[in-house]
């Protein structure tokens, strides 16, 4: 009897430390990576739309057992370079767990919230080009190196020049809920970035830590090799119509454009160069003066 009850007590136990531990899924999100990944004999399934269901049924048996569960992209290309520098066997289902494991602490992922599958892999594919990009543009500012002439780290200084520029207009544009989009071009990538930020009526803007150093990371970009990028902004507020404002990132600054460039900019179709039928209930305005002289950056 005793003996019973102390299996019953250590299975309980363990459900309970089963609930309290993470689970990582590594999501193949197209049928382009499914069907690479089904070269692999452990890989039993043949058919990408029932591995997506799958998959939900999986999120939701776990998210019904009060487990915390987020999903990562699995890249076959990815995980066939990892095996290999990590002397792994590829075709095992423990190499695959190990490899989403590294890869969702260090990388993209989104916590499972009981969302629809088809709404959980654009949410994920943004979040993976978004820290993508991030990266790209972080070690172009490493690579910059030191000023010749003072010494000045110049990522560094970018990364400064563009924070001042942010918070500059975030002030400057006042309340509302704003949208901004930065564009930048360099050798081999147009790097683009995406921030989005309620603003009240005191105090400064409170940026959410990665997304504010995402966007930054790509404006001190254009702030470090002047390049001519762009910065467009759409402020929200209740009861009148949005305002769409825009800047020429020139010579680490910003640049307003006229009431015509904007509507210009935002009225073309950016791959075919299209003209696009204008919003109802949108002013496109002028880039307004955002004062920011400090802290300058010219190497």
């Amino acid at each position: 009897m005793a003996h019973t009850r102390n299996i019953r007590n250590t299975t309980s136990m363990r459900r309970t430390l089963r609930r309290e531990a993470p689970s990582t899924i590594g999501l193949l999100a197209d049928e382009q990576d499914f069907a690479a990944m089904r070269r692999y004999r452990t890989f039993t399934f043949d058919d990408h739309t029932v591995y997506l269901q799958q998959v939900e049924g999986l999120l939701k048996t776990l998210a019904a057992q009060g487990m915390h569960t987020t999903v990562a992209l699995f890249d076959p290309e990815e995980y066939a370079d990892y095996c290999a520098e990590s002397g792994l066997a590829p075709d095992v289902p423990a190499s695959r767990s190990r490899f989403t494991a590294e890869v969702a602490a260090a990388g993209a992922t989104v916590a499972y919230s009981g969302q629809p599958i088809d709404t959980l892999i654009p949410l994920l594919v943004s979040r993976a080009v978004r820290q993508a990009t991030w990266e790209y543009a972080t070690l172009l500012l490493a690579d910059l190196g030191e000023c010749a002439d003072c010494g000045q780290d110049i990522g560094r200084a970018a990364f400064d020049r563009a924070s001042h520029l942010l918070m500059r207009t975030l002030e400057t544009a006042g309340p509302g809920t704003h949208h901004l989009v930065c564009s930048t071009p360099t050798e081999n990538e147009q790097l683009l970035a995406v921030l989005h930020i309620e603003c009240g009526s005191t105090g400064p803007a409170r940026l959410e830590s990665g997304e504010g150093a995402e966007f930054v990371t790509v404006l001190a970009v254009g702030v470090a090799l002047e390049s001519h990028g762009g910065l467009v902004l759409r402020t929200s507020n209740p009861g009148t119509p949005d305002r769409v404002h825009g800047w020429r990132l020139t010579g680490g600054s910003l640049v307003p454009l006229t009431a015509g460039e904007v509507f210009s900019a935002y009225c073309t179709d950016a791959d075919t160069g299209d003209p696009v039928s204008p919003e109802s209930g949108v002013e496109y305005c002028a880039g307004f003066d955002i004062g920011a002289d400090a802290p300058e950056t010219h190497h």
